[in-house]
């Protein structure tokens, strides 16, 4: 939860700017806090819950400020239009979940975490709750093919937003469910490991084939983070503590990652209004700085060493392969070689191509320069400071047993 709180935190800081852009953002920055903190509250009750009950409600407090926050602009179209896809699917998802959860209650009778754990018993109706609940919670990971509504929602919404679904929502969503997979379904690893195989697979690929097609920066993150959700049920998979401690060292990697990546495109956006990737054409002659941060940010998602990316898809293969998934790993480096391609064709325009139109030199607010600062120093900690990873492996061994 700390590690979500310090994410938010750096997504306030990049959205000083952008808040204080016009009239209209200011007067509107009081409704933007109460729906943000509103969320975030909602995330850390779901983390926290210990029956469903208390998780339907931190689901549905989490998810209804976020769809209020895609429709801010609700002047622009692509705004509104995005903060109606997100509630209508947001409910259907909500939906699916609570079907899931009145399958378990009728199967066992109770609602509590632990006492589901003993009660359950294998029948279609626990089966039948169990695939429910997946595809509830699946829509808010994006995993395929829960995730059609992401590229649109994400290039709609305000970048701030979008930033905030694909890395604090996101990420709440992971825990959460590798929490409920490890405990209430312990005895079912049967049943959702080949599912997560599957999905994890699906998802890896069709995140990283619909990215190499993406102009749209906004739209290219989404599907990058579709697939990186792919990776992360690679951890979970292992049902271990190494799992749990490779899933959350993977996630804090990639909320800093994909936090400076977004920072990056609302500076460019805020300033210029240019949001494609031919735009971003000789980028680091007129803006070097944030040029090397979204080739960190780039890197690091793509995992080359020696970033913190590299690191935490390693730990990844290696929970995978701990359980002897060794296609399902084969699969992940094929994939992780297919991102580092479309990765570096952003890269590439940065620093190797030119423009006759280049994006202009600007300065920064002192907020989005200390968020992006903020950002680059984690990457670059959780890469080079070995005692992180120690301690993050101490609490998934207490967490576990």
């Amino acid at each position: 939860k700390n590690g979500l709180n310090v994410g938010v935190l750096i997504i306030l800081m990049q959205s000083a700017g952008w808040l204080k852009q016009d009239l209209i953002q200011q007067k509107k920055s009081a409704e933007f806090f109460i729906l943000l903190f509103s969320s975030l509250i909602g995330l850390n009750f779901m983390i926290s819950s210990g029956d469903f009950l208390m998780f339907y409600v931190a689901l549905e407090l989490s998810t209804l400020p976020v769809a209020a926050l895609a429709a801010y602009n609700a002047y622009k179209r692509k705004s509104a239009e995005a903060g109606i896809k997100l509630i209508l699917l947001a409910t259907l998802a909500s939906g699916l979940a609570l079907f899931g959860i009145s399958f378990l209650y009728g199967s066992a009778g109770a609602l509590y975490f632990d006492d589901l754990a003993n009660l359950l018993q294998l029948s279609n109706l626990t089966i039948l709750g169990l695939v429910f609940f997946f595809a509830g919670l699946s829509f808010k990971i994006s995993l395929v093919p829960f995730h059609f509504w992401t590229a649109d929602v994400y290039e709609g919404a305000p970048i701030n937003v979008a930033s905030y679904l694909s890395v604090i929502s996101k990420g709440a969503a992971v825990f959460i469910l590798m929490f409920i997979l490890f405990n209430v379904f312990k005895a079912f690893t049967s049943i959702w490991e080949p599912m997560l195989y599957i999905i994890a697979i699906a998802t890896m690929f069709i995140g990283n084939l619909f990215a190499l097609r993406q102009q749209n920066m906004k739209r290219f993150l989404a599907f990058s983070s579709v697939a990186q959700a792919g990776f992360m049920l690679l951890g979970i998979i292992n049902m271990s503590a190494l799992g749990v401690t490779s899933v959350v060292y993977f996630v804090l990697v990639y909320m800093f990652s994909n936090l400076g990546a977004f920072g990056v495109v609302q500076a460019i956006s805020q300033k210029t209004g240019k949001e494609n990737m031919d735009d971003y054409n000789g980028l680091y002659r007129t803006n070097p700085m944030l040029s090397m941060v979204m080739m960190l940010g780039l890197f690091s998602l793509a995992g080359i060493p020696p970033v913190a990316g590299f690191f935490g898809k390693f730990f990844l293969f290696t929970a995978a392969a701990g359980k002897a998934y060794y296609i399902l790993v084969f699969l992940a480096v094929v994939n992780a070689t297919i991102a580092l391609y479309y990765y570096l064709k952003v890269i590439r325009a940065m620093f190797l191509r030119q423009s006759e139109n280049p994006i202009p030199h600007f300065n920064n607010d002192v907020f989005m320069k200390i968020g992006l600062a903020t950002a680059s120093a984690g990457i670059l900690i959780l890469g080079l400071y070995s005692p992180l990873y120690d301690y993050i492996q101490s609490i998934s061994n207490l967490i576990f047993n």
